[in-house]
């Protein structure tokens, strides 16, 4: 459990009931993974299964290896690397069959995805407030009615902050997960300022000494500079209120944008400090190996990753459940 830890008290049966409930979640997610990636195993998995099998290792072997990791979204100097990575350790352990080899690449690709890997924040005081950004389309909402549901079933009061005020509808619709979900809102008319909106939700959970703030920011393309400008002052004035740095500041990327999502993260970690990713619709994509891209190419952790449309199909990214569900392993 994520908001409980921050209590510290003994596992009761009721919690360990809720633990095996937790895991049996977990075990259903992985599955949903396995399924979510179907995809990208088919257009990456399969054709390194291929070049990798009975081949002998040498030059042609990887410059075919470093074309299939970039088709399938790893990025150029991602891919590089992986493949520089295992001419080296193919050379120094005398690796000679590319069966071998195989076995390395899902090591060092093990390995790339812990570089920055890491969970969400632990809650240590209250309001525990995240902020939520990314462009229009990309599963901003929904990642925030996932989360929302996900910290009240652990027993969290929480808030959120309609700040996407300018997409006709935006309000609307995360005010309909906001009531299905049975959580407060905190929201202005139509085409107002967001920051007057964040400033009165950060207020406003104070007073009712809410657990969990949720600021939702307009969708923008990241092209934008005034409106990437305006984040900017969103995050000042939350901040401001707050009295100390936000909690968690997730980037919300669709998978199926491939490499335009490491150009969206670089503009948005010049006008917000991110702390973290929240990839979805990675089901919905051959390209899952943005995930590789994202993890070595910006100092920024994956941390959510989303196979469909259930609450419980956002669970927290594990480099291990990954590779392991990517290469078919099981679990």
């Amino acid at each position: 459990m994520f908001w409980k830890k921050m209590f510290g008290d003994e596992k009761t049966q009721e919690q360990k009931q809720e633990q095996k409930r937790e895991h049996e979640k977990e075990r259903g997610f992985f599955q949903k993974l396995v399924s979510g990636l179907e995809k990208t195993k088919q257009g990456f998995v399969d054709k390194v299964e291929q070049i990798m099998t009975g081949r002998k290792v040498d030059e042609d072997l990887f410059e075919e290896l470093e074309e299939a990791l970039i088709q399938a979204d790893c990025g150029v100097d991602t891919s590089l690397f992986l493949v520089d990575r295992l001419r080296e350790r193919a050379k120094a352990e005398k690796i000679t069959e590319s069966e071998q080899l195989k076995n390395v690449l899902v090591e060092e690709i093990v390995l790339l995805l812990h570089k920055n890997t890491a969970p969400l924040k632990t809650p240590e005081e209250t309001p525990y407030v995240l902020m939520v950004v990314g462009v229009n389309g990309a599963g901003k909402t929904t990642t925030i009615g996932k989360l929302a549901h996900r910290f009240k079933e652990e027993g969290a009061k929480v808030l959120l902050a309609a700040g996407d005020t300018f997409r006709a509808g935006a309000i609307d619709q995360l005010e309909v997960w906001a009531n299905r979900i049975g959580v407060e809102l905190i929201k202005h008319q139509e085409g107002s300022d967001p920051a007057a909106v964040a400033y009165d939700a950060i207020n406003a959970a104070k007073a009712r000494k809410t657990d969990v703030l949720i600021v939702d920011t307009a969708g923008r393309l990241q092209t934008k500079v005034n409106l990437m400008s305006e984040l900017s002052k969103v995050h000042r004035v939350v901040k401001r209120e707050l009295g100390r740095d936000l909690d968690e500041i997730l980037l919300v990327v669709d998978a199926t944008t491939g490499q335009n999502a490491l150009s969206q993260a670089k503009i948005f970690q010049e006008a917000v400090p991110l702390t973290g990713i929240a990839l979805t619709k990675l089901d919905g994509t051959a390209k899952g190996g943005i995930v590789l891209a994202l993890a070595s190419e910006l100092d920024l952790a994956v941390k959510l990753v989303g196979v469909g449309e259930q609450y419980e199909d956002l669970q927290d990214f594990d480099a291990n459940t990954f590779a392991a569900a990517l290469f078919g392993a099981s679990r």
